[in-house]
């Protein structure tokens, strides 16, 4: 039966390939034909505490097959965080303990529940060390038979370290087969992943074709920039927004991305239909949608999705609280600079995350600039990334030359 075309477009908005050519919608109209649910997979490895907007852009697609009536299995990669993805890595990564993985497994299950639909008959959720911890020594040698090591040193990341001399150890080798053998173990139909997952979401297929199953189709989504619009968002760089963080700071960082920026985030982190995003587009060009508009709509919306719409609501009007207060503070020639409750840790304020949310540098920048004498308080140089509360009340704070790094600290409303 065929498939519509919309629903091609939808379930593809985002995504940077489809891999092969036209498998997805042969699957979807091989699902429909049968009345069957499509097994839609996504992997992640439990190896960081918290999930930043970056990582809920598979997990949006993943939501939106599920709004197809499609089931998505979400597997909790507790085995394969063992040995660490080597996808991107200049060099192997550190093993982590079962008690970190546990920690963290639980904590990716906790925040993906706030993307995905819980309903039973749309979501299954597994981990992977229940069919890969039972492997014996010969189910791993017929797994390794399923490729070759010239097919592994293909892998841009594999050859570049190959090529330098740097040491790629056999686990790494292993981990796309085992990310392959998971496909295997759940039937999947189609597999979601970063562009930096192509290779082992194409050893998926193998694999499941050296076992005899049906290849899956592959889906690879584009990289959400981080706050300064240009990076991939990453805890590292300090260009990102968690999931967790409150709506009034979620709203407030979204508001502070870069124009160009702004319909990136529209196609990878909202329900917007490619169509509404082509007519915010088209707005905007035409000048019948302000910018600042169309990205208050999309703070909005983003806020509303994590903290619900009272909340998204709240934190709209204290961003512009804020920011009227700034036109006025800007006449003296400062910015207004708030400061939260919640920026008392323990009778300290940690600098490079408030001069992240105050003047939008990125921490590392703000880390930097400490160091290199480049931040006052109340005139007085700062040579600590921490400080006492009390002294920032009221102070002036410069982390800069130019008028846009000085600021007047006062407790927000």
């Amino acid at each position: 039966m065929p498939v519509d075309d919309q629903i091609i477009s939808a379930l593809t908005k985002g995504c940077v390939e489809v891999l092969p050519h036209g498998s997805l919608r042969k699957k979807l109209e091989e699902a429909e034909g049968r009345g069957r649910q499509l097994r839609i997979k996504l992997g992640v490895d439990p190896t960081a505490p918290d999930i930043h907007l970056g990582h809920t852009v598979v997990l949006t697609k993943l939501r939106q097959f599920q709004d197809a009536g499609h089931r998505a299995v979400l597997i909790i990669g507790d085995y394969t965080a063992r040995i660490g993805d080597p996808s991107g890595a200049s060099k192997t990564r550190p093993q982590l303990t079962p008690a970190e993985i546990e920690a963290n497994a639980r904590t990716y299950q906790e925040q993906a529940w706030k993307v995905l639909d819980q309903d039973s008959a749309r979501l299954e959720l597994r981990r992977n060390s229940e069919w890969l911890e039972p492997l014996r020594l010969g189910d791993i040698f017929k797994l390794m038979s399923a490729t070759t090591v010239a097919r592994m040193l293909e892998r841009d990341d594999f050859e570049k370290r190959y090529a330098a001399g740097q040491p790629i150890s056999m686990l790494e080798f292993l981990y796309p087969l085992l990310q392959g053998y998971d496909s295997v173990a759940i039937n999947a139909d189609v597999e979601l992943g970063g562009t930096d997952q192509k290779f082992n979401m194409l050893m998926g297929r193998a694999v499941q074709e050296y076992y005899g199953k049906p290849r899956q189709a592959v889906m690879t989504t584009e990289i959400l920039p981080g706050t300064d619009g240009t990076r991939r968002m990453s805890k590292s760089t300090g260009n990102y927004i968690g999931i967790t963080e409150p709506a009034d700071e979620m709203y407030a960082k979204i508001m502070s991305i870069p124009d160009t920026a702004m319909i990136t985030y529209y196609e990878l982190i909202t329900k917007k239909t490619p169509q509404e995003i082509a007519d915010i587009k088209r707005g905007i060009s035409s000048g019948s949608i302000h910018p600042r508009d169309a990205k208050a709509r999309l703070a909005f919306a983003t806020s509303g999705v994590f903290h619900g719409e009272n909340a998204a609501a709240a934190a709209e009007r204290h961003f512009n609280e804020i920011f009227r207060e700034k036109k006025l503070t800007a006449a003296a020639g400062l910015v207004e600079c708030p400061l939260k409750p919640s920026d008392d840790e323990g009778g300290q304020a940690y600098l490079p995350k408030l001069l992240e949310r105050w003047f939008g540098l990125t921490r590392s920048e703000a880390r930097r600039r400490i160091r290199q004498g480049g931040v006052s308080i109340a005139g007085e140089q700062i040579s600590s990334e921490t400080i006492p509360i009390s002294k920032l009340e009221g102070a002036t704070i410069k982390a800069g030359k130019s008028t846009k790094y000085h600021g007047l600290v006062k407790l927000a409303k």
